[in-house]
């Protein structure tokens, strides 16, 4: 799946990943390829993703994220 994490300053992370793992509302919850479609609010904490071989992590004051035909958009502030 693509992952795109933006903030108003620039383009964080743009690629493939193979799972997000994402600070939600209600709680963490992670993204993996062929996920339903969903728009959901960030809170404070960390975004996590993995490529291919290698895992990163991205710490969020909150956002939104909109999931939809296998693209993850991620826009943080």
């Amino acid at each position: 799946m693509v992952l795109k994490i933006i903030s108003a300053e620039k383009i964080l992370f743009e690629g493939e990943a193979a799972s997000v793992t994402l600070p939600g509302e209600m709680g963490q919850f992670t993204v993996l390829p062929r996920h339903a479609s969903l728009v959901s609010t960030l809170v404070k904490g960390k975004i996590k993703y993995s490529e291919a071989t290698e895992r990163h992590e991205i710490e969020v004051d909150g956002g939104i994220v909109d999931i939809d035909n296998d693209v993850v958009s991620v826009c943080i502030y």
